[in-house]
Parts: C-alpha cells; sequence; structure tokens
C-alpha cells in the first residue's frame, strides 16, 4: 500500500556538489525533466532526522536543510510526480531510511533496524559527501542531454505538455515551434497568463497532468474547491482490508494504491474535511479518526471503529484507474485509465 516507489524504475544518481558561500543549508537543485519530490535523512550518533517532501520543478533549486550541516553524516533520495506518464523514476542508493508517502518529519535512535510505525516504510537512500562544510548544494541530474537548470526547465515543460497529450518531439533541451504551440494552447485552455511565474507556470501544467494521467495504480483526484479525506478498501488474498485517510487538496490528486491493479473493484469514501461525505455506497468497511489500516471488515464497532459504506469502482482489467470526485461525488470516467 505505501512505497510509492518501491516499483519504481531507478535513475542514476548522478551529483555535482559545491561548498557554497551563501547562507548555510542544503541546497537542493532538480537539473531533469520531471518534477520531483526530495526526502533527507541527518544522521548522528545517537539519531536519524528525516523529513520530506521538498517538491523541487525542473530547473529550479531549494534549500531542504536549514542551518550550518553539522550532522555526521547526509542521505537524499528523490521521486518523480505522479503527473508524469510511464513507470515512476527515482534517485537513491542503498541505505534504507523509513519514510511516509505524506509529508512527514521524524526522529529515531540511529539503533532502530525497524520503522517506527505501520505508516512509516524503508526506501533506499542515497549518500551525500558534504565534506564536513556548513553548506553545500547537490544537483539531481538525468543524463549528459540536459546540461544545465535551464535546459532542465525546457525539458521539463516539454514532458509535462506531453503528459497533457500533446505531441512533443523528443524531449530535450532545445525548444522547438511545436512546443510553443502546444504551450500557447495550453496557457489559452487553462487561462494561465503569458506573464505567470515560472514557478506558477508549472504548478498549473502539473496540475493538469494529474487531472489526465492515471499511472499503474489506483489514484483518488479533488476536483472541487475545498479539500477532502478519502479512504479505500480492498481485498487482499483472502482478506478485506480498508486504509485512510488521505487528505487531498483541492486540484489536486493522491496516489492510494502504487501498484498495478489486481482486484475487480476497489471502494472508496470521501468526504471535505469535517464535512459531509461525496462518495459513498452501501460496501460496509472499518475506519478510525486517524490515520489507519484495518484488516477485516465485520464488527467495527466491537472493535471500538467506525463502520461506514464506501462506494465501488470497478476496476477489472486495468492496471490503473483515478477516481475524479467533483461537488456531487464521483465524476462520470473520461479521464485516462491504463489497461493491462
Amino acid at each position: 500500500m505505501n512505497g510509492a516507489a518501491r516499483n519504481s524504475a531507478f535513475a542514476a544518481l548522478l551529483l555535482c556538489a559545491s561548498a557554497g558561500p551563501a547562507a548555510a543549508d542544503l541546497k537542493i537543485c532538480n537539473q531533469t525533466s520531471y518534477v520531483l519530490s526530495v526526502a533527507t535523512a541527518a544522521v548522528t550518533t545517537t539519531e536519524v532526522a528525516t523529513q520530506g517532501w521538498s517538491r523541487i520543478t525542473p530547473g529550479a533549486c531549494r534549500p531542504v536543510i536549514p542551518g550550518a550541516l553539522t550532522a555526521s553524516a547526509y542521505y537524499v533520495y528523490a521521486r518523480s510526480s505522479l503527473a508524469h506518464e510511464g513507470p515512476a523514476r527515482a534517485w537513491g542508493g542503498d541505505r534504507p531510511v523509513c519514510v511516509k508517502d505524506v509529508n512527514f518529519a521524524s526522529r529515531q535512535p540511529s539503533t532502530a533496524r525497524d520503522c517506527s510505525s505501520d505508516d512509516f516504510f524503508p526506501l533506499p537512500f542515497a549518500a551525500l559527501d558534504t565534506h564536513h562544510a556548513p553548506s553545500w548544494t547537490m544537483m539531481l541530474s538525468e543524463g549528459p542531454n540536459i546540461a544545465s537548470l535551464d535546459q532542465a526547465r525546457t525539458a521539463g515543460l516539454q514532458r509535462l505538455l506531453k503528459d497533457l497529450g500533446y505531441r512533443i518531439a523528443p524531449i530535450g533541451a532545445r525548444w522547438d515551434s511545436a512546443s510553443g504551440a502546444a504551450l500557447a494552447d495550453f496557457r489559452k485552455r487553462f487561462r494561465v497568463s503569458v506573464r505567470t511565474s515560472s514557478a506558477d507556470l508549472f504548478d498549473a501544467l502539473e496540475t493538469g497532468a494529474l487531472k489526465v494521467t492515471t499511472s499503474a495504480g489506483y489514484s483518488i483526484c479533488n476536483d472541487t474547491a475545498k479539500p477532502l479525506a478519502a479512504a479505500i478498501g480492498e481485498k487482499q488474498g483472502a482478506d478485506w482490508v480498508s486504509h485512510g485517510w488521505w487528505k487531498v487538496e483541492a486540484g489536486s490528486c493522491a496516489r492510494a494504491i502504487t501498484t498495478p491493479l489486481a482486484a475487480d473493484s476497489i471502494y472508496l469514501f470521501a468526504q471535505r474535511v469535517g464535512g459531509a461525505a461525496l462518495v459513498s455506497g452501501s460496501a460496509k468497511f472499518c475506519t478510525a479518526d486517524i490515520e489507519f489500516d484495518i484488516q477485516g471488515r465485520a464488527r467495527c464497532k466491537d472493535r471500538g471503529l467506525n463502520e461506514v459504506g464506501f462506494g465501488e469502482t470497478r476496476v477489472k482489467n486495468l492496471s490503473g484507474y483515478a477516481a475524479h470526485i467533483g461537488e456531487a461525488g464521483l465524476v462520470a470516467s473520461g479521464y485516462r485509465t491504463t489497461s493491462k
């Protein structure tokens, strides 16, 4: 269930690093064509302090650990946005570090061998040699075809336009007429001004791509104007299991299942945060008021749990599916799914 990148295609972690004279921090630059989410770990003799996820768009740099770098070792892991088509990409190494799929910050004893709770899972982080400098900048690179941050920004725009369904020539470091026409059409369709900043343009492109791109797994997309809380139920082998909660911001998607679907149906419950239900149904599952992974769907109240009716979404013969939720509930399927 958790572990969005455990089945991802791994990319080489190419590092270009330097000790900078600017304010002391750890800064990461994205020299790839992918929108990335980055997690870091700082290791001392007594604990491992881990945090994630920092979003970094192509061609941009962002401080991910503020202040002077005083830990004995640092590690990093990056994964590509769910907006991108195809298998997820990940940049990592061989040091297992415990993370969550959602934003998190945690501290764990350096001697601990297992993750502190069930909603954490290990991912393989890469070691970063800062040469004990108080400030360090590292570059995440995709390959020799993208040799600068400006080229990464160009390739990133092309990739998101392709994710949106535009016919883009091979993604690379050069801007061409087809890319220009596609971007002009996107600006017109989504009412994005030519004066929009680079950061806001990437936000708009990624949000648009999230609504039409369905990777393998099960995504929950919020097409309403307010945040939603969502939970799913599924059959795993002979057992029924329910999982939640995912907070899905307005206009965004959350990926609840990250591996190709194997079931005929996935059951969904969604409500406005602190408000009324928008998606429900007759299939009863157990839920809790906090994050949960619950085995079984019987005797919910006897176990101190809530019993909630979930709605069915049919996913038979699909490896990927996106459930879109509008103001009146589930939106009629008009979005791409991924067939087996």
